[in-house]
């Protein structure tokens, strides 16, 4: 179901993960996604997404675009921004991205969860 490309080294020393047709930037990622459909099967979810593009706008300016890892719809209702982190993949600038994200759509989407998985 899912194969890496263990020959792709990233800077972060990941490994490329592919898992049904999605390619994610690490094993623990990939890892996630095959969660992610378990709970969609046992209908605790109603769906997830992938790489859920975010606009991050300010005064009306696009300043830059945040690739969440995911984002899932649960059965009651919550929405839920998953990202999945390790200590080293914490640069300056994701803590930047995810401050204007929080100043930004979160504020907006209150109704949204953002939740990082170390």
């Amino acid at each position: 179901m899912w194969s890496q490309k263990s020959n792709y080294k990233l800077k972060y020393g990941n490994v490329k993960t592919a898992y049904r047709g999605g390619a994610y930037d690490s094993k623990k990622e990939a890892r996630k996604a095959m969660e992610l459909d378990t709970l969609k099967k046992g209908k605790v979810i109603k769906d997830w997404q992938a790489h859920y593009k975010i606009e991050i706008r300010v005064n009306d300016r696009h300043i830059c675009n945040m690739f969440p890892d995911f984002y899932v719809e649960w059965m009651n209702g919550d929405k839920e921004l998953i990202e999945i982190k390790s200590p080293i993949t914490c640069t300056p600038i994701w803590r930047l991205k995810r401050l204007l994200l929080e100043a930004t759509f979160l504020l907006d989407h209150p109704e949204v969860k953002y939740t990082v998985e170390m």
